[in-house]
């Protein structure tokens, strides 16, 4: 009766080894496809934060800023002629 338990005992053992084994591989494989999609999504925002960066220089130009600035503000660079300059005091 002996060898029998034996051999019931490493028959459950590896029935839990194999268990153990799949659920593992599941479980490596959920957290590989989860990384893909992370990689991916990563990527999209790289794409996005470069085309952010290029709207925003494009914002940031000399020429549309003035251009804006005479168009619905009503400015217009000062004349050299009307320039009065200030004397703050005398620096040490």
């Amino acid at each position: 009766m002996e060898p029998v338990r034996a051999n019931l005992l490493l028959l459950v053992l590896l029935a839990l080894c194999a268990i153990g084994l799949v659920t593992a591989q599941h479980k490596a494989r959920r957290l590989v496809t989860t990384l893909e999609q992370e990689q991916t999504r990563a990527h999209s925002l790289d794409v996005e934060y470069g085309q952010l960066q290029l709207e925003q220089s494009t914002y940031a130009m000399h020429a549309r800023i003035e251009r804006i600035a005479g168009e619905r503000l009503k400015m217009r660079t000062v004349d050299a002629t009307r320039t009065i300059i200030m004397p703050i005091g005398e620096r040490k």
